[in-house]
């Protein structure tokens, strides 16, 4: 293991090379960023990553899973050495399938040095949003059921502690690097929340037949699936609200949220045409389409109006839901 002093390019290196093999959405999305930037949302996208690798370790029990939890938002927030926590994580999760996410806790180091090299303002919003990502999960472990959520406000609250929160630390982020964002945004930060929160509902409704199959929903009890999806597409609205304050300037920031936001509308248009679906390869977007999709948004992401229409021509089955029309 690297000291912490010790080879910065390497360890850039490795963010880059695991970030690929951890997400093929993020890695890429993330490049688009500039570059001052783009190293601190793929970091903090880790980090992120290592939460969620304990959250769906099925082989945990959920008081394992808020140990865990525990001990790594202690190492982010440097309480205990890393070591502290990887041990036994590692332990805990020798029964893991995914060789890959395993691979990234044995780097936990390697992406806390990284952290350590961003300004300090980056950095405690780092920090709060591990936190309320990492507690909000442990408040969940004991909520798992195949029944799914208590109610709608349950629901959004989930959404809101491992997506929304992300919304909020990109918005921080973005005003960190364009004070012209920054003026923007400004009462209007509740779209940054809808917009993670429009990400995580259509994980959730994409994932729900492999969540259910393992005794788990992330659905709230009693709310159908037209109701949610009208949900989801009202978040949608608001979410390219968000990216449409973004100066047209900055188009990385804005190529960045859009495809994300793109790829988000097209699953969720997929979803709204089955009635039901027994596996998320049915709603899963070919790679043809993501390749079309990222080179349009090269044209796209300049024109507000030219968004504007993707979202109304993309989500056809999605507006006649909402407008209670099937």
């Amino acid at each position: 293991m690297n000291s912490p002093t010790e080879n910065p390019i390497a360890d850039l290196a490795y963010q880059k090379a695991i970030l690929s093999s951890v997400s093929r959405t993020f890695a890429l999305t993330i490049p688009l960023l500039p570059p001052a930037i783009e190293k601190v949302v793929g970091n903090t996208y880790l980090l992120c990553r290592i939460v969620d690798t304990i959250e769906d370790a099925s082989e945990l029990t959920a008081t394992e899973k808020q140990g865990l939890s525990k001990l790594f938002l202690e190492t982010v927030l440097g309480i205990i050495p890393a070591s502290a926590f990887v041990t036994p994580c590692l332990e805990a999760l020798k029964a893991y399938s995914n060789q890959d996410e395993l691979d990234l806790i044995a780097h936990t180091p390697t992406v806390l040095r990284i952290l350590h090299t961003f300004s300090d303002r980056d950095q405690v919003a780092i920090s709060r949003c591990v936190s309320i990502m990492s507690e909000g999960m442990s408040y969940f472990h004991n909520r798992q059921t195949q029944e799914g959520l208590k109610d709608l406000p349950e629901f959004e609250h989930y959404c809101y502690v491992v997506a929304g929160v992300v919304g909020e630390l990109l918005t921080t982020i973005f005003s960190n690097y364009s004070p012209e964002f920054a003026k923007r945004i400004q009462g209007h930060e509740k779209l940054a929340v809808a917009f993670g929160q429009a990400l995580q509902m259509t994980n959730i409704l994409k994932d729900s037949p492999e969540d259910r199959a393992r005794g788990v929903s992330w659905k709230p009890m009693h709310l159908s699936q037209t109701a949610l999806l009208k949900i989801a597409h009202e978040k949608l609205q608001d979410s390219l609200a968000y990216i449409l304050l973004i100066p047209k300037g900055e188009s990385g920031m804005r190529r960045f949220c859009f495809l994300a936001f793109g790829l988000a509308v097209m699953t969720l248009e997929k979803i709204a045409s089955k009635t039901e679906f027994s596996d998320k390869a049915e709603v899963k977007l070919s790679r043809k389409t993501v390749g079309c999709f990222y080179s349009f948004t090269k044209l796209a992401a300049g024109s507000d109006a030219t968004m504007r229409l993707f979202l109304y021509i993309a989500s056809g089955r999605l507006r006649r839901i909402t407008a209670g029309r099937h």
